[in-house]
C-alpha cells in the first residue's frame, strides 16, 4: 500500500527561538493507524540512508540487505550526540540532505518533536507495538498522541570497572559514593597516571548522577518549566562529589568518545565508568585490549543499603517528517527494533528495550567474554528495575546539553566551581526557555 503524508511545520535551528508557545501545538499531531505492508515494501526494494553511530547496527544492516536483496541501506555515522543532532537540524532547516532514518536519543526527542520534525509512526501502525517495549523506553518515544520513534535500547546505569586494576591496587568495588571517592584517592595516590574515571564536562552524566540521587533539577508541566539547579538535593550531591574529585585532581580530563578515552579504557588508566547498559558493544568494538579485565557492578549508592539507579542515554530510531522513503524506512526500523534485528544487536552487546528479551532466561544468563564470563545482563536488569521514577527531560534538552560546557564545563577547566556553574546553567536555561515561549521560573 502507499501512504502519502503531507506535513507543514516551522523548522527552526536548535538554539534559535520559536515564535511563541503556539509551536508546542505541533507535537502530538497524528494521522491515524494506516499500517504499512512491510513485506510488500521490501519486495519493491529501494535505497534508504540511516544516520546512526551505534555499532551493532552494522550487522543488522547486513542481515536486512541479505534478507531483502532489492534493498540497499546506506549506514552513515555523522557523529554522536550533539554532532549528530546539529547535522540533522541543519538538514531539516535546509530542507534537503535528510536521512530516511536517524538515531535520536530519548533526551533529544522532545526538542525535535516540538518542531514537528519527526514522522508520527502511528501513521504506519506503530501503535500495534504497544506492550512490546519496557514502559520507560516506550514512554520516551511518545509525544502527545504521536509515536516519534521506535525504542532501540535503554540505558540503566551500572559501574563498569577494571578488575585487574582494582586487584593490583587492593581496591574493593565501591558500594557507596563515599567509597568511590576513597577508591579514587587510593588509586591516584598509588599511581598518579591512573584515574578512577574521566570527565571533561558531560551533561548527560551529570543529569544521570542527579537523577540517581533523587534529584529533580527541572520539572515540566505543559509550557511551564521550573528549574532548580542550586537548591535541588540531587544537584547538590552531584556538585559536592564532583567538586571534591576535581579539587583533588582525581578525574582524568580526557573527553569521552575520543581516541585517548578508548586507549585509557583499554590500558586501565581510566579504571571505572558509571554509564548506561548499552556500553558493552562500544567497549568490545573500540577497546578490545581491555577484554577480560573489565567487570560490571551496581551503581554506588548515596546511602548505604539503598538500591537506586537512573538511566544514561538510550536511543530510538526515528524518521524525519520530510524523509523521501518513509515506508521502507519504517520497515527497516521495525525490523531493527522489534524484529530479528533485536537479537542481532543483543548478540553484539546491546541492551534491549523489548520486554520479551529483558525477561528471557537466555538474555539474563548470557555470559560476556569481555567481562570475564560475567552474566552482566543480570546487573543491568536489576538496575533497570531500580531506576528512580519521576524524571523528566527538558523540552529543550539538546540546547541545554550543548551549553553545559559554557557553564558547568568551566569547572573542569578550573575557571569556576561546579555549584557556580550549575547556577550559571540555570540562568541560561531560564532565559532560553522564556525566549522559546515557555514560562520559566
Amino acid at each position: 500500500m502507499t501512504t502519502t503524508i503531507r506535513r507543514t511545520g516551522r523548522r527552526v535551528l536548535i538554539g534559535t527561538a520559536f515564535t511563541g508557545v503556539a509551536a508546542l501545538a505541533l507535537a502530538g499531531c497524528s494521522g491515524g493507524d494506516a499500517e504499512v505492508d512491510t513485506e510488500a515494501v521490501v519486495e519493491d526494494g529501494g535505497t534508504i540512508t540511516v544516520w546512526a553511530w551505534e555499532p551493532t547496527l552494522d550487522q543488522v544492516v547486513e542481515d536486512f540487505e541479505a534478507e531483502n536483496p532489492g534493498v540497499t541501506v546506506d549506514l552513515v555515522n555523522v557523529g554522536t550526540g550533539i554532532d549528530s543532532y546539529t547535522a540533522l537540524q541543519n538538514a531539516i532547516t535546509a530542507g534537503n540532505g535528510l536521512p530516511d532514518v536517524a538515531q535520536v536519543e530519548y533526551y533529544a526527542l522532545p526538542q525535535f518533536a516540538l518542531q514537528d520534525s519527526l514522522q508520527d509512526l502511528s501513521d504506519y501502525g506503530a501503535s500495534d507495538l504497544d506492550g512490546t517495549y519496557a514502559p520507560g523506553p516506550w514512554s520516551s518515544v511518545q509525544s502527545g498522541d504521536a509515536i516519534v520513534g521506535l525504542p532501540m535500547d535503554s540505558g540503566p546505569m551500572a559501574l563498569f570497572y577494571n578488575k585487574d586494576v582494582f586487584d593490583e591496587y587492593g581496591i574493593e568495588v565501591p558500594t557507596t559514593w563515599d567509597e568511590y571517592l576513597e577508591a579514587a584517592r587510593t588509586l591516584h595516590e598509588a599511581n598518579p597516571d591512573m584515574y578512577i574515571t574521566n570527565d571533561s564536562g558531560d551533561a548527560g552524566l551529570a543529569s544521570s548522577i542527579m537523577w540517581q540521587a533523587g534529584g529533580k533539577p527541572w520539572t515540566v508541566d505543559g509550557t511551564n518549566v521550573t528549574l532548580d539547579l542550586t537548591g535541588d538535593e540531587g544537584a547538590k550531591r552531584y556538585s559536592d562529589l564532583w567538586q571534591t574529585m576535581l579539587d583533588e585532581e582525581l578525574v582524568s580530563p580526557i573527553a569521552g568518545w575520543s581516541d585517548e578515552w578508548f586507549a585509557g579504557l583499554a590500558d586501565g588508566t581510566i579504571a571505572t565508568l558509571p554509564i548506561g547498559a548499552w556500553m558493552p558493544a562500544n567497549l568490545e568494538g573500540s577497546a578490545p585490549d581491555g577484554a577480560g579485565a573489565w567487570r560490571v557492578a551496581p551503581m554506588p549508592q548515596w546511602e548505604e543499603g539503598e538500591v537506586t539507579s537512573s538511566e544514561n542515554g538510550g536511543s530510538s530510531l526515528a524518521i524525519p517528517a520530510d524523509a523521501e522513503n518513509k515506508e521502507l524506512a519504517y520497515a527497516f526500523i521495525e525490523y531493527a527494533n522489534a524484529g530479528d534485528g533485536v537479537q542481532t544487536r543483543i548478540d553484539g552487546g546491546a541492551f534491549p528495550a523489548t520486554v520479551a528479551e529483558l525477561e528471557s532466561e537466555e538474555f539474563l544468563n548470557a555470559e560476556f567474554d569481555y567481562f570475564g564470563g560475567q552474566q552482566a545482563n543480570q546487573v543491568f536488569a536489576d538496575s533497570s528495575a531500580a531506576v528512580v521514577e519521576g524524571w523528566q527531560y527538558l523540552p529543550f534538552q539538546v540546547y541545554a546539553n550543548t551549553v553545559f560546557g559554557d557553564s558547568v564545563g568551566q569547572a573542569f577547566l578550573g575557571d569556576t566551581t561546579v555549584a557556580d556553574g550549575l547556577a550559571d546553567w540555570e540562568e541560561t536555561l531560564k532565559k532560553y526557555g522564556a525566549d522559546q515561549g515557555f514560562t520559566t521560573d
